[in-house]
């Protein structure tokens, strides 16, 4: 979800606009809509003045039929279409209002006007897309057709509705079409940080995503070259440190005093171990390409790991299941595990380490007391509880540099009288 935040904050955005730009013109529809049926609905009074001019004067219905056409009224007459529009049509609008008629009479005290009050009901339809007007009254009733209204068209409102949609979705697309170049970046720099180191930043264009790409470019360029230097002094500062210990070697045979070529044995021994450790240091360190990395049992990459400690193997129990694989380095894992087992040994009661599966993760076991600091004082370089112990104080750090390239950490946890190291 966290990986397309900004996806899905622009599909949201789109939504939220899109819904409301639809509803914003479906009322302006229905507002628009009943602002034309109030408009046409005005005629409805000259319809109603010249109906009840016919009545007050008693008219012939030609009379009523040509006060009609002269503003493009026409008066429906066959009966049956009456019917079938009446029944049929649609309900535009309805008005009830009262007609007032007045009349002189006659009586014995003289003339005397009488006023009559008449109901009148208009109704406004919508049939086979013509606009009809009915007025009834309680004697009579017509049903008039006007030629010139039309029903209402919602085609403008519709194709309106239809380029700001388009617009938006349109500015949607520009959008993804920029953020597409992020993702692709964003890959890139996780390649890259899995150690790919060659993969190129390098984007086209003047934009800010570009500039960012070819900075990063630069920059990793920079980081390259650092990295080889760095690399290539190691290496040479380590050869040339190895010719003379082999010659120092050498010499110490020559030696008359045992004593003396005995010490000067094991000082030169240490440092080609210290050489060989910096080697394995570096090669970790720098490790980029993958390729190393198989599918293998993990009883296989321990009994390589107890053969290269060379210790016996009465010393080591190990409760692994057979079926149990991992996908490792088998070199760099096989030494992490070798320095484990020559740590359990080392600093244990009984001279003795126990390797098991706890919980779906690896364990190393050994009887003993809690170590004296937390776990992070000795992953770091050259740092030992015992300077008299035969050891450099890589140990650890080396287990947890190779654990890193795993993608895996150094756990530890103390209980029972057990020191128990997990690979987590």
């Amino acid at each position: 979800m966290r990986q397309h935040a900004v996806l899905i904050t622009v599909l949201f955005a789109l939504v939220v606009t899109t819904v409301s730009v639809s509803v914003v013109f479906w009322e302006f529809f229905q507002l628009d809509k009943q602002h034309y049926i109030n408009h046409i609905f005005t005629k409805h009074a000259t319809i109603t003045q010249i109906y009840q001019q016919h009545q007050q004067k008693m008219d012939s219905q030609i009379m009523l039929e040509a006060n009609l056409a002269v503003y493009n009224f026409v008066l429906e007459k066959d009966e049956r279409d009456i019917q079938t529009i009446l029944k049929n049509a649609k309900l535009l609008m309805k008005k009830d209002f009262q007609s007032v008629n007045a009349s002189l009479l006659f009586s014995m005290e003289g003339f005397y006007t009488k006023k009559i009050v008449t109901d009148l009901s208009a109704n406004m339809l919508e049939f086979n897309k013509r606009i009809y007007f009915y007025i009834e009254s309680p004697s009579s009733s017509v049903l008039i057709l006007d030629e010139e209204l039309k029903p209402y068209k919602y085609w403008n409102v519709a194709y309106s509705y239809l380029v700001i949609i388009l617009i938006i979705s349109f500015s949607f697309v520009l959008i993804l079409r920029k953020l597409r170049p992020l993702i692709r970046l964003r890959k890139k720099i996780a390649l890259y940080g899995d150690g790919d180191m060659n993969i190129s930043f390098r984007a086209k264009g003047h934009d800010e995503i570009a500039l960012i790409s070819n900075e990063l470019e630069a920059t990793r360029r920079k980081i390259n070259i650092i990295l080889e230097s760095r690399t290539l002094f190691l290496r040479n500062i380590m050869h040339e440190l190895k010719t003379p210990i082999a010659k120092g070697t050498i010499a110490t045979q020559m030696l008359e005093s045992q004593k003396q070529k005995d010490r000067f044995s094991s000082i030169f021994g240490r440092l080609e171990s210290l050489i060989n450790e910096f080697a394995l240091i570096e090669e970790v360190t720098s490790l980029g390409d993958k390729t190393d990395f198989k599918e293998y049992r993990l009883v296989d990459i321990i009994d390589g790991a107890i053969d290269m400690a060379m210790v016996e193997r009465s010393s080591v129990t190990v409760n692994v299941d057979a079926a149990h694989k991992i996908n490792a380095n088998y070199r760099l894992y096989t030494t992490a595990i070798k320095n484990m087992i020559d740590n359990g040994i080392k600093y244990s009661t009984d001279s003795h380490a126990t390797i098991l599966i706890k919980e779906g993760e690896l364990a190393f076991e050994s009887k003993g007391a809690c170590i004296s600091h937390p776990l992070k004082y000795y992953i770091e370089p050259f740092t030992k509880d015992n300077p008299s112990k035969n050891s450099f104080g890589l140990g650890l750090y080396l287990v947890d540099s190779i654990l890193k390239v795993h993608h895996q950490v150094l756990a530890h946890e103390y209980e029972n009288g057990v020191n128990r190291f997990i690979f987590a």
